[in-house]
């Protein structure tokens, strides 16, 4: 992870941002498409040469009162606002638990294994995929493996095919890595993914370079599976309370749509192909 992560993510939010945005007026042709740092500073209310050090990574222990205004001018989201006061070192420290993909309790297990109807599974803050329920399985079939949710947007080639809206969902994916980034910056496992990502994908790259943070809460995932077609799925993440770090994830689909009757059909299915399985198994046996 860069040094100066405060000053990069301030440089690229403002760069995000157009005068008309904030309500600033546009005179003559501007060199930027972005706000300039002064401008930042006149609506943060803060002298524009300190927060020219700001960025500039010569100046790195603003107040939390500091970054508030700065949140404000750069109209940051709740998500953007929190990491925003964790790279100053402001926000409450998070514990970290190992990110390696590892055992569950049994309680969680059963738990995952209480949605039978609905694909369920625990990620950890890089992403990676620690325990699904059977039709969780069944769902991400089409990715070898499908251990990393990050990895199988951007590296897997089944990626572009079964997220029909893949731009959406990579900004999404690359989003929750820069909040976690931004939780625990010495994380190898996190650091690691990051590296590997951003040298075999351009587009990571790219959206990673835009700082930007959305955490994992809810939303509507649109997917194609080879095997019962196009899925609309909304989907709810849960902390668990007892390993922080980690979340559990459950897709729905709204009933009587063919959704609904898609992901039937495909538990259907999973359920039939490992029957066979374990008969050719105890076969070979």
């Amino acid at each position: 992870m860069p040094d100066n992560q405060l000053g990069e993510f301030l440089r690229a939010r403002r760069a995000g941002l157009r005068p008309q945005d904030v309500g600033m007026p546009v005179h003559g042709v501007r060199r930027v498409t972005g706000l300039r740092r002064e401008e930042v500073a006149v609506l943060a209310g803060v002298n524009a040469d300190y927060y020219t050090r700001l960025e500039q990574g010569r100046e790195r222990r603003p107040s939390a009162q500091v970054l508030d205004s700065l949140g404000r001018a750069l109209r940051l989201d709740p998500d953007a606002y929190a990491h925003l006061h964790q790279l100053a070192g402001t926000a409450p420290a998070v514990v970290g638990t190992p990110t390696a993909p590892d055992q569950i309790g049994l309680g969680l297990r059963q738990l995952l294994d209480g949605y039978p109807g609905a694909p369920a599974f625990v990620i950890n803050r890089a992403l990676d995929v620690l325990a699904a329920n059977a039709l969780a399985e069944a769902l991400y079939s089409p990715f070898e493996p499908a251990d990393n949710l990050a990895r199988m947007v951007f590296l897997d080639p089944a990626g572009r095919r079964f997220h029909t809206r893949w731009v959406h969902t990579a900004q999404a994916v690359v989003g929750h890595l820069r909040q976690a980034a931004g939780l625990e910056p010495d994380n190898p496992r996190l650091r690691s993914l990051v590296r590997d990502l951003a040298e075999h994908s351009a587009d990571f790259t790219r959206l990673w370079n835009t700082h930007a943070v959305r955490g994992k809460t809810l939303d509507v995932k649109h997917c194609l599976h080879p095997d019962v077609g196009p899925l609309t799925l909304a989907y709810q993440a849960f902390d668990v309370r007892g390993a922080p770090g980690r979340q559990l994830v459950v897709y729905q689909a709204e009933p009587a749509t063919p959704s609904a009757q898609a992901l039937t059909l495909l538990g259907t299915l999973h359920a039939s192909r490992n029957g066979i399985d374990v008969a050719r198994s105890a076969a070979d046996h």
